[in-house]
C-alpha cells in the first residue's frame, strides 16, 4: 500500500508539489498523468526517498519500495546477472542473506519473469531499448518490494515494444501483488495498465478516477491532454 497525505514540495518558491493526497493499494496501479513540469517525476522521487518532502505524509507498507528509472539506468560495465543481483551483493541487510548459488536462481527466476530467460552473461550494450527495461524491471523486484514505482516506462520505445512493456508491468503487479505506480504521457499506457489515474497540473490533482472516466468523460484538463491540444486550461512554459 501507498498512502500520501497533504504532500507538498518547493524549488525556487515554486510549489511543484501543492498539498496533494491519494492512495493505491496492494495489487493496484495507479497511473500518473499530465505535461512535461507538471511534478509527475517528484512524486516518485519523494516516495522513494530521493528527494525530501516540505509538509505531508507518506506512508508506506513494511517491505522495499522498488523504483523503476525512465532510461533503465543499468551499469554499463556490469552483465545482466551483476545488474540484476546489485542489491543483494551490495546492501548491508541482504550481502550475506544468500548464498552465490541462491542468488544465481534469484537472477534466473526473475529474468524468466520478465521473459529473459538465459541473458545472464550479456552486457547492456548487447540489449535492445525494450530488454533493457524488462532488465530494469527484473532488478527492480530482486528483493521483492511491496511497491514499484516506474518512472515513463515506455519512454523512446516503437510501439509494439511498450505494448510489451506495457503487459509486463500487469504481469508483474498480478504476481507481486505490489501496489504500483506508473508515470507516464502515454494514454494506451494507462488504459491497459492502470486501475485508477490522477493527472497534476501545476503541482494540484485536477482529474482522478479510472481510466475510461479519464478518456470518456473527464474535464477540460483531460480532454486537452488526450487531444494534445493548445487551447484549454492548461499553458505550457516557454
Amino acid at each position: 500500500m501507498i498512502e500520501v497525505k497533504n504532500l507538498t514540495k518547493t524549488f525556487d518558491n515554486r510549489k511543484v508539489i501543492d498539498n496533494i493526497s491519494f492512495k493505491v493499494d496492494s495489487g493496484k496501479t495507479l497511473a500518473v498523468v499530465g505535461f512535461s513540469g507538471s511534478g509527475k517525476s517528484t512524486v516518485l522521487k519523494l516516495i522513494c526517498g530521493l528527494l525530501e518532502k516540505d509538509s505531508g505524509q507518506i506512508i508506506t507498507s513494511k517491505g522495499d519500495v522498488a523504483m523503476v528509472f525512465q532510461y533503465s539506468a543499468l551499469f554499463d560495465s556490469l552483465n545482466v546477472a551483476n545488474n540484476i543481483a546489485f542489491a543483494l551483493h551490495e546492501r548491508r541487510d541482504l550481502r550475506t542473506k544468500y548464498s552465490e548459488k541462491e542468488i544465481k536462481n534469484i537472477v534466473a527466476e526473475k529474468l524468466a519473469l520478465v521473459g529473459l530467460k538465459g541473458i545472464e552473461n550479456k552486457f547492456p550494450s548487447e540489449l535492445s531499448g525494450g530488454m533493457q527495461k524488462r532488465v530494469s524491471f527484473a532488478r527492480a523486484i530482486v528483493t521483492e518490494p511491496n511497491s514499484i514505482l516506474y518512472d515513463e516506462p515506455t519512454s523512446g520505445l516503437d510501439p509494439i515494444s511498450s505494448t510489451l512493456i506495457e503487459d509486463y508491468i500487469v504481469r508483474l503487479k498480478d504476481e507481486t501483488q505490489a501496489a504500483s505506480i506508473v508515470v507516464t504521457h502515454q494514454i494506451s499506457t494507462v488504459r491497459r495498465t492502470a486501475d485508477k489515474v490522477i493527472m497534476l497540473y501545476d503541482g494540484k490533482i485536477v482529474f482522478e478516477g479510472t481510466p475510461d472516466d479519464m478518456v470518456k468523460n473527464g474535464n477540460n484538463y483531460t480532454r486537452q491532454f488526450i487531444t494534445a491540444s493548445l487551447e484549454g486550461p492548461m499553458k505550457m512554459m516557454a
